[in-house]
């Protein structure tokens, strides 16, 4: 199978369910960042030592895939089951959240992204993540959007915030008050 198909060489692309909308398509631009938000979080778990942090991130990748999959299905024709997604991950999302704060001091100011590699890599992620949730909600006011997606972005904003503060915890490295 070719990588290249010369069907998008005149500014369109297809979705799920056939249909060919412009790449500029609010859609498209969505899924866009949600893909673009999957690549730092793989960029950042390649600095992180701690392999079982890695196995987190992969699997935020995983959920991402299936957001994005998801959102490129319009009339929500069937997918593949890896593209399923229950509220069930925001919990996690959640419980996560509150397993790596067990091993943090509590903030006393704000703080600015960075320290280590990974860390900085997940400030970043935390902002894609927050530009894909604004753009998410723009596109649920002309379209039907599910809002577990909706939730589950705004959670993970948060999870990554937290996880750039446990990467630099994991790196001995002090988060940069503000």
């Amino acid at each position: 199978m070719k990588i290249y198909t010369k069907t998008g060489d005149d500014g369109t692309t297809s979705l799920f369910d056939g249909t060919r909308v412009s790449k500029s398509h609010p859609r498209v631009d969505l899924y866009g960042d949600i893909d673009e938000l999957n690549s730092i979080v793989g960029l950042a778990a390649s600095f992180s030592s701690n392999h079982g942090f890695q196995e987190k991130l992969y699997n935020l990748q995983r959920d991402l895939f299936a957001i994005g999959s998801k959102l490129a299905n319009p009339d929500e024709r069937k997918q593949k089951e890896k593209a399923d997604f229950c509220p069930d991950k925001i919990t996690s999302l959640e419980n996560e959240i509150d397993e790596m704060e067990k091993h943090l001091e509590p903030m006393t100011s704000f703080i600015l992204p960075g320290g280590s590699q990974c860390s900085g890599f997940l400030h970043l992620g935390r902002t894609l993540c927050r530009r894909a949730e604004r753009k998410l909600v723009s596109l649920s006011q002309d379209e039907s959007i599910e809002g577990l997606y909706l939730h589950y972005l705004n959670r993970l904003s948060d999870y990554l915030f937290v996880a750039a503060r446990f990467a630099n915890h994991e790196e001995n490295k002090a988060d940069i008050p503000w």
